[in-house]
């Protein structure tokens, strides 16, 4: 079984709510947004997306569960569409690696002597829903999990901003706030009533870097069942389109993480 440990936990779980759902959606071909209003804000929300090719920066992330709660920083780079790589540190000592790309999922684990070297078809066997890099990017840019211009959404507006509601609801309840301002995501939830499983992502706060917003601080919260999780990222000395690196070697003597 996986390591009860933060960063494998921590992985699994950004990957769990970006998939919520996805084995039990029947997707009928591409359906554009059929109301001019709804369509214009989706447009807005992708013209106001990050544009960028590469960013690095340090990230403060605490992981609550009703077991445990810890706190690490984290060293993160990003290549836009191609990859995403953390290493994280507990009081100047490092702990894990981990990098992620469109064909692969890699981690290792210093303290336990652990790794996983798979992709994501293993992990949605595991979850039985399919998973892909792009959600999981779009989580950390601000933008919308779900691609907007895929499916058809009914618009309602407030004073928190344009809130889109999936019309086609019946086995993933989707609701996207974007700010009325910037268009850029406040809130996204994802849910299936049925059972009782359900995430929670919020921006509280958007960072200017170099003329874009990118978001200072994440909070997610899933629930699966009665077991809760909360994950707080803030983002700090955040760079865009500097040299990055993503040294990646899982040290030899390693024991293979198996999954169950």
């Amino acid at each position: 079984m996986i390591n009860n440990r933060i960063f494998p936990l921590l992985l699994l779980t950004l990957i769990f709510l970006t998939s919520c759902g996805g084995a039990r959606k029947a997707k009928m071909g591409t359906t554009a947004p059929e109301d001019a209003a709804v369509a214009a804000v989706v447009a807005s929300h992708y013209e106001n997306e990050v544009d960028v090719n590469t960013m690095q920066g340090k990230l403060s992330l605490n992981y609550q569960t009703e077991e445990r709660n810890q706190s690490v920083t984290v060293n993160f780079r990003m290549k836009k569409d191609e990859t995403i790589w953390m290493s994280g540190q507990l009081l100047g000592i490092p702990l894990a690696k981990v990098m992620i790309t469109p064909n692969s999922v890699q981690f290792y684990e210093k303290i336990t002597g652990t790794y996983f070297d798979g992709d994501f078809s293993l992990l949605s066997d595991l979850l039985g829903t399919p998973l892909d890099f792009q959600k999981v990017q779009n989580l950390l840019l601000g933008q919308a999990i779900y691609d907007l211009r895929d499916e058809r959404y009914k618009l309602t507006e407030s004073t928190r901003g344009y809130q889109l509601e999936a019309v086609n609801n019946e086995f993933l309840k989707r609701m996207f706030l974007l700010d009325a301002g910037n268009f850029k995501a406040l809130a996204q939830q994802l849910g299936q009533p049925r059972e009782n499983r359900s995430v929670t992502v919020t921006y509280p706060q958007y960072q200017k870097v170099e003329g874009q917003l990118f978001p200072g601080q994440i909070q997610i919260l899933a629930n699966d069942g009665a077991e809760n999780t909360r994950i707080d990222m803030t983002f700090r000395g955040i760079e865009f389109n500097v040299p990055v690196s993503f040294p990646f070697s899982i040290p030899s003597g390693y024991e293979e993480i198996t999954i169950e």
